[in-house]
Parts: structure tokens; C-alpha cells; sequence
């Protein structure tokens, strides 16, 4: 008997898997964005994976289709900008910082905002585990030479960006589900793929990498993004959140098996903080606002 994505027989664990090669195909597409590099440099790999992923996003959720209200026009420039800003900072800082790094320091972002406002014993444990993390990633003292400053920077900015996203997100109009995902791509397409053909290496202008631009739009965007879809509709929101807090141990394992990446063991001490701060989180608090819950720890960043 076959198997089938919507069938009975799509067991939790299955879900599990299916969440788990969402997160491979996120992050093995972000190590060949970075092996690319030294072609098109950082600024043309983001200009090529936005624009890619947005036509692929526009062909599946034909996104001209919705209906946008006048108070939803504002929040939905600022969700296109604020997406478009968290792909151009993070994949600057894939230059200098290991990918693992970059998307745990990404994380903070997010989390911030989930730990916003706060008041139990417990949650002031996720607020140090993530600072302790910090502490052990962030340039500061005998860590200035292990990380580059500003690589650390343009992370915490994408995080900083990721939480925008997030706010601006359902304000856009949370009920047009995955199209608004695709609205708000081609608003940050507009901006971003001009910036960044304008900053590219000489490079990007080769056919030769238009093929392996597209393999990095596909395991970037589509191919997660669907399958995150798939294991979000069976699988409770606090365990897809939680799993979706080893997203950083993802990244650091693609980076060490494709890149030749290595981290020190205060970077992995911090690298799992942040993850067991983000677990925890999501497992443990309880946010004032319902909604923004669902949409905080269901909503990774289309990267």
C-alpha cells in the first residue's frame, strides 16, 4: 500500500521526518549559496536566491489573486522589506560568521520577541540560557578573534528583521496563509534583486550559474517551505516550534559536512543554548496574545 502525504498512514513520525528534511534542504541551501561566494559574491546570491525563489513562490500561491485591504498595505511593505532585509543581512554574514552561528544568532530574534513581556521564574530561565548563549557567540573578550564583529552584526540584525517579519506578518493579512508569503517575496524582489545585481561579483553575469542558482532556490524556498506546510497541519504547534529549534544544529552540521566549517566548543556551548532557550520556550510560555503565538513559533524565515 503507498504511502501518501494526506492518507492516514502519514504517521507523526513521518511528520517529523518530513520537518527534519525541510530543515536539511533550508540549510544545505544556504551552504551552497555560500559556496558561491567567491563567483557572485554575497550581495548577488542574495539578489539570485530572492528573486528565483520569489517566481517559484508567485507560480505556486499566485499571490495577484489576493485582496488587499488599505489597512493592510502598510503592514505588508514593511513585511516585504523587513524579509527582503533579513535575506540581505543574513547571507552578508555568511562571509565571515560559520552558518551555524549565523542562524543561531539569527534565532535571537524571534525569540526576543517571544520572551517579551514576560513575568514567570521560568521564562527568566529561556532569557539567561539565550544571553549565556550570546555571551559564548557574540566578539566579546577572548572571542574577538574567533568571530568577526561585524559578520555577528549583520546576524543579529537579520534576527532583528525576522521579528518584524513576524509583527508585520499578521497585521499583512495572516488568513491569505502561504500567497501572503509570496506577496510580501516579490515586494522585497522589487528592492533587493537590484541591490544586489548592483554590489555583485562579475561573476553573476555567467550562465553557468544560473543552474545552481535556481538548485539554491529550490532547496531554499520551495522545497521547505512546502514541506514545512505538510508536517505544520499534522503536528501540534509546540512540537513544529520545537523542532524547529534545532534549525541552528542543522545549520552547523551542513556547514561542517559541505564547508568544511569547524566551531570552537564556546561556540557550540552557545550554539545550544539558544536552542534549548528556543525549545524551551515555545514548549513553556504563554503569550498575551494567542495569534501572535501561532504565528511566532509556525513562521521560520523563507531564506
Amino acid at each position: 500500500m503507498s504511502l501518501s502525504l494526506s492518507g492516514k498512514n502519514f504517521t507523526p513520525a513521518m511528520s517529523v521526518a518530513v520537518l527534519l528534511v525541510a530543515m536539511l534542504s533550508l540549510q544545505g541551501g544556504a551552504s551552497l549559496a555560500k559556496s558561491l561566494f567567491p563567483a557572485v559574491g554575497a550581495t548577488g546570491i542574495t539578489a539570485l536566491r530572492l528573486g528565483l525563489g520569489t517566481l517559484m513562490l508567485c507560480l505556486i500561491f499566485k499571490p495577484w489573486r489576493l485582496r488587499v485591504t488599505r489597512e493592510q498595505r502598510v503592514p505588508l511593505l514593511l513585511y516585504g522589506l523587513a524579509l527582503g532585509c533579513m535575506n540581505f543581512m543574513f547571507y552578508l554574514s555568511l562571509r565571515t560568521v560559520p552558518l551555524g552561528v549565523a542562524v543561531a544568532l539569527e534565532f535571537t530574534g524571534p525569540l526576543t520577541l517571544a520572551l517579551l513581556g514576560t513575568r514567570r521564574l521560568l521564562d527568566f530561565i529561556w532569557v539567561v540560557l539565550a544571553v549565556t548563549g550570546l555571551w559564548f557567540l557574540l566578539p566579546f573578550g577572548d572571542n574577538m578573534q574567533a568571530i568577526d564583529p561585524l559578520g555577528a552584526a549583520l546576524a543579529v540584525g537579520a534576527g532583528a528583521c525576522w521579528a518584524l517579519y513576524i509583527l508585520s506578518g499578521q497585521r499583512a493579512g495572516a488568513e491569505h496563509g502561504p500567497a501572503t508569503v509570496a506577496l510580501g517575496s516579490l515586494i522585497a524582489s522589487v528592492i533587493f534583486v537590484p541591490t544586489g545585481l548592483v554590489f555583485a561579483e562579475p561573476g553573476i553575469w555567467h550562465w553557468g550559474v544560473i543552474p545552481v542558482a535556481l538548485l539554491v532556490a529550490l532547496l531554499s524556498s520551495a522545497i521547505p517551505y512546502s514541506l514545512e506546510m505538510v508536517a505544520l497541519t499534522r503536528l501540534p504547534a509546540r512540537i513544529f516550534g520545537t523542532l524547529m529549534s534545532l534549525e541552528p544544529a542543522v545549520a552547523a552540521l551542513s556547514g561542517i559536512l559541505f564547508l568544511g566549517e569547524t566551531l570552537t566548543w564556546q561556540q557550540s556551548l552557545g550554539l545550544l543554548a539558544i536552542i534549548a532557550a528556543s525549545a524551551g520556550a515555545t514548549l513553556t510560555l504563554k503569550p498575551r496574545n494567542t495569534r501572535l503565538k501561532q504565528v511566532e513559533i509556525t513562521s521560520p524565515p523563507p531564506q
